[in-house]
């Protein structure tokens, strides 16, 4: 028999055989692919349709678009879904500008410029539990560092977290803590703008912000692109911060999607539910991820084109 294979083998053309490799070599991850995610994800999309608890198979049954139905009449959904709009919407926005302002900073050649390089980026690559847990401190009312330094500044700081007005804010405040990866992408943008355009912007009389504005945003414009694109999609994933610092508090005021889709699934038991959830936040999102693209032929610069 092995014989056969390897006479069989040795008669295949270079390409025949360079092909049957690479089917060898990418089968481990095409298996993963087919039973890790895209089988439980078609999985979740037949569940939608169903009644099922998670738990038990008698409640297996087939309702139709009743789950979907449901989402509408469901005040804890359009909750959930404007505050995560209103987080994505805070957190995209102050990370970009704040990222392409370090950057900026950064980009000048000034010595240590390399440390402080990686100063920035150091915090975008601590996340999880952990990271909610030290911001819970730092956010506390009473002897939180945040409202202890603004105590200095003559400011009484917030209940951030305990306030209903402040919570959601606070965890907008939070996402800057990991704007290192959007800054390292923008500043690898401006480094690749050419000297000789801000030369020729200087010549035609263009000060510091004409150049910023009529070269520098056109030339990273799609480093801006990427960057605006990948960070909503990320913000509309929000669910670590929430589930240890808040849990959807005080009130409703910090229950964003994903949570009140993981509280629907694991905590009520409501499976299918939680499945119709999944499916409308992909839809929502692709639909935004849609509307970028379509919008970046207006501002979006390629070199080339």
């Amino acid at each position: 028999m092995m014989n056969y294979l390897s006479t069989r083998r040795r008669s295949l053309t270079l390409a025949q055989r360079e092909e049957i490799d690479f089917y060898i070599f990418v089968s481990p991850w095409l298996i993963g692919l087919i039973f890790l995610f895209a089988g439980p994800i078609l999985a979740s999309l037949g569940l939608s349709f169903t009644s099922w608890t998670g738990v038990s198979a008698k409640s297996l049954q087939w309702i139709g678009l009743e789950n979907y139905q449901a989402l509408f009449s469901d005040k804890l959904f359009w909750v959930s879904l404007k505050n995560t709009f209103y987080y994505a919407g805070g957190s995209v926005a102050l990370g970009v500008i704040l990222a392409l302002f370090i950057a900026v900073l950064l980009n000048q050649q000034v010595p240590g410029t390399n440390i402080f390089r990686t100063i920035f980026y150091l915090p975008s690559i601590t996340q999880g539990v952990a990271i909610a847990i030290v911001w819970a401190w730092i956010l506390n009312p009473q002897v939180g560092l945040l409202n202890y330094g603004l105590s200095f500044l003559g400011i009484k700081g917030p209940a951030w977290l305990a306030s209903q007005q402040w919570a959601l804010p606070a965890l907008i405040l939070m996402s800057l803590w990991s704007i290192g990866t959007i800054m390292v992408i923008l500043l690898a943008g401006l480094q690749g703008v050419p000297q000789s355009l801000y030369d020729a912007a200087k010549i035609d009389g263009a000060g510091l912000w004409g150049q910023f504005r009529h070269v520098t945003l056109p030339m990273i414009s799609p480093a801006l692109f990427l960057v605006i694109v990948t960070s909503t999609v990320a913000s509309f994933q929000i669910f670590t911060n929430v589930a240890v610092m808040t849990e959807g508090g005080p009130g409703t005021s910090t229950m964003v999607y994903v949570y009140y889709l993981y509280l629907n699934a694991f905590t009520y038991f409501r499976m299918s539910y939680g499945s119709a959830l999944a499916w409308l936040l992909f839809v929502v999102v692709s639909l935004l991820t849609w509307l970028q693209f379509k919008a970046s032929s207006k501002w979006v610069y390629y070199e080339g084109v």
